[in-house]
């Protein structure tokens, strides 16, 4: 590494790169289509490459760590106050060179193949569940201008329509019927889909030792635990627990000046997904706790009288959030003798029975 910083503006047909030396002076540009990306680096001597984080952020990282690169993915809100003059893409490209030399820049981490595969099937699953949800609703505002209103829900929906067809008495005419038999015949593809994409994701979680480990954190069940591992890989792009929590939105926005702290709710920034998982799997360990007397489950029964459920479960999310980044971190388990947030060599914190 010869301290050189390059920041390459990513592209699907037009890539833009722009190198600068040691002093941050701007040394030379290039301009490349995208077979050419490898071949060009593949030529180059090893310098920090900052890219911003998008579709094939990961992928690019990969190849350029291969071929002896150093990589910094970094969010394009941390980029942005570093662009100068007008939108081009070396601006652009200048900007990222400007962000990854920051020292403390947040980055992503470049994702392993394995974890990309586990956020695709995250991402598919998630995609059919919305269509799923936008089917049910379409259907029963269909119904709703035939006088009939099912219950919300995909469950009730699930059970209704075929009561609907069935039944020779209702508003519904033999066109409407045919019609909304084949909408229902939608609704089970979809959920066979979503079985689908939800075994094989338990199936990786299984497998996975890292996937294992979370599942010993109260909270964290196979899908949650694999999410988790897929979003922050080995924990090694975070220097703490709270840098994970912080990142997945779920610490106190702050609005403080004059040095009077003003705390107020959660930011909610980073991935939404991720951050909905660990607040259900909080929720369902909030629940349990009222019958245990662990510490953990102290703790949590404390601050539920005190706060309630609610500020309760996204207390308990972000302790999570830290929990699971020290089993990664540390290559361990969550052991929950030794306390809320211990962890050791042996997992004896039953947690899995709980979350999603």
């Amino acid at each position: 590494m010869n301290n050189s910083i390059a920041g390459l503006d990513l592209a699907k047909n037009v890539f833009h790169v722009v190198f600068f030396d040691r002093h941050f002076k701007e040394v030379r540009k290039r301009m490349l289509r995208r077979n050419q990306v490898l071949a060009f680096f593949a030529n180059t001597p090893p310098v920090l490459i900052g890219m911003e984080a998008c579709s094939g952020s990961s992928y690019w990282g990969r190849e350029l760590i291969k071929l002896g690169h150093e990589v910094k993915i970094i969010a394009p809100q941390h980029v942005k106050p570093y662009v100068r003059g007008n939108k081009n893409d070396y601006n652009d490209a200048r900007g990222i060179a400007a962000a990854a030399k920051i020292p403390g820049m947040p980055t992503v981490p470049v994702k392993t193949i394995e974890d990309q595969d586990i956020q695709a099937a995250h991402r598919m699953r998630t995609q059919c569940i919305r269509d799923r949800t936008a089917l049910c609703n379409s259907m029963r505002g269909l119904l709703a201008e035939y006088g009939i209103v099912l219950a919300r829900g995909v469950s009730k929906v699930r059970k209704g329509i075929p009561e609907l067809l069935e039944d020779p008495d209702n508003a519904l005419t033999p066109f409407f019927k045919e019609m909304l038999a084949r909408r229902y015949e939608q609704l089970v593809e979809i959920d066979g889909h979503i079985d689908f994409y939800t075994q094989k994701i338990k199936q990786r979680a299984k497998e996975d030792d890292a996937c294992k480990r979370l599942q010993t954190i109260p909270g964290f069940g196979p899908i949650n635990a694999s999410a988790f591992k897929s979003a922050v890989g080995d924990g090694s792009a975070f220097s703490k627990g709270r840098d994970v929590s912080a990142s997945l939105g779920v610490v106190p926005r702050q609005h403080s000046s004059g040095g009077k702290d003003n705390l107020l709710g959660i930011s909610k920034r980073g991935d939404r997904y991720l951050r909905s998982l660990l607040v259900h799997g909080a929720r369902s360990t909030v629940r349990a706790a009222a019958n245990k007397d662990d510490q953990l489950s102290q703790w949590i029964n404390r601050l539920r009288e005190r706060r309630g459920i609610h500020k309760a479960s996204v207390a308990l999310a972000n302790k999570m959030a830290r929990i699971g980044w020290a089993v990664l971190h540390n290559k361990t388990t969550y052991r929950a003798s030794l306390g809320a947030g211990a962890m050791g060599g042996d997992a004896s914190g039953g947690g899995s029975e709980q979350g999603l």
